[in-house]
């Protein structure tokens, strides 16, 4: 039976970057041979971040008003691989398969009272041979201030605080899978089985890599021959010490070799399985050093384009004041003809009424205005003419 299988990661600021990059499939090329590129338009999202993850990391953290000190060695994201083996997704199908993603993150939101908000991204990748989901979130705990106010902090060594933290987080996966129809067993904890983690390089020490290699190399399978009871003398060999020979020889070494060789066969697999993990290892290795090469190269890449982003900024932002200074000085000079154009009509006007001895300024205004159909006021003006157009526009 397939095993129910999710791991954490924890990761620094500084791993972000190359996390995102990885997750979301931002790299043109892949060191990683598993990763097939013209399958990668099957992946898809459960949840997408908005930003990158360092961004959105910000945004959350500030549009939630998360508590909790953060230094440069601080733990500030964790990462769920969560998946199965190759075989059980192929044995439940494309629909099911989906399904289990989607059951696997809701798992993911109610764990610990965590909330979705918290969630910065949750990818499933189906071009790598078998399907997996990369989830990442913030450890945020739900607790109290010393005054005892409610806050949410984020806090990674207060969100995996209890000893066996990881333990029930298998517990927990595993029947939270199965009450959902999933036929899936638990994989047996790390205190029973022992097991340690360990880096290739030493795992390489351990398990005797390169002479194991060879072994497999020059181990022989073959079944050898097994003496038959017919190729014995019979003539001089009675037929009491023929019985003896075969009970007694014969059987138990045949038995003896029937033995051997299953045991040969039992260790050449595990041979085999084991240089497949250290190889696998190695690739995830390299993998590994040129994400963090390549994020030390986009670290500088992204400075200098902040650098440049800054001086154009800069220059648009004194360009942009230069152009609107000029406006409001040539719109408080039109400003100063308008008012002294209005001042001259004024003394015009009473001019005309004072030389031709006419009636009163404001009857020949107005005469003037019935007459040429043209107001004086440009503002009465212009709305004059507004309010003919769309007279004009009606008929």
């Amino acid at each position: 039976m397939s095993y129910a299988i999710i791991r954490n990661t924890k990761y620094k600021r500084e791993n972000l970057k190359g996390i995102f990059r990885h997750n979301e499939r931002k790299n043109k090329n892949y060191s990683n041979d598993n990763i097939d590129k013209e399958k990668s338009y099957l992946n898809y999202s459960i949840k997408s971040p908005q930003y990158s993850y360092e961004k959105e990391f910000e945004r959350i953290r500030e549009k939630y008003n998360l508590k909790g000190q953060i230094t440069t060695v601080s733990n500030i994201a964790c990462e769920y691989i969560i998946t199965s083996d190759h075989d059980f997704f192929e044995r439940i199908g494309e629909e099911e398969t989906r399904r289990f993603f989607e059951t696997a993150y809701k798992f993911v939101v109610e764990y610990k009272n965590l909330g979705e908000q918290y969630i910065l991204s949750a990818k499933v990748h189906r071009d790598e041979q078998t399907p997996h989901m990369h989830l990442i979130f913030l450890p945020v705990v739900h607790t109290t201030d010393k005054k005892g106010n409610s806050i949410d902090k984020l806090a990674c060594s207060e969100f995996w605080k209890v000893k066996d933290s990881y333990r029930q987080l298998q517990d927990a996966f595993y029947k939270y899978m199965v009450e959902n129809g999933f036929d899936l067993q638990r994989g047996l904890p790390k205190e029973e089985t022992n097991r340690q983690h360990y880096s290739v390089e030493e795992y390489k020490k351990i398990t005797n890599f390169k002479e194991t290699k060879e072994v497999l190399k020059n181990m022989k399978l073959e079944l050898p021959d097994v003496p038959d009871i017919t190729d014995i003398n019979i003539n001089r060999l009675s037929k009491k010490r023929d019985e003896k020979i075969l009970e007694e020889i014969i059987k138990p070494k045949d038995n003896l070799i029937q033995n051997l060789y299953q045991d040969n066969m039992d260790l050449h697999k595990e041979l085999s399985r084991q240089t497949k993990v250290i190889e696998e290892a190695e690739k995830y290795q390299k993998e590994r050093d040129r994400i963090l090469a390549d994020n030390a190269n986009l670290h500088n890449e992204v400075e200098q384009i902040r650098d440049e982003y800054k001086q154009k900024e800069f220059d648009v932002e004194w360009k942009y004041k230069s152009k609107i200074k000029g406006l409001e000085k040539e719109n408080s000079r039109l400003n100063k003809i308008i008012d002294k154009f209005y001042e001259t009509i004024d003394k015009f006007i009473h001019w005309i009424c004072k030389k031709f001895d006419m009636g009163a300024e404001d009857n020949l205004v107005r005469d003037f205005q019935n007459e040429t159909n043209t107001y004086l006021d440009v503002e009465k003006q212009i709305k004059h003419e507004e309010n003919e157009k769309e007279s004009e526009m009606e008929l």
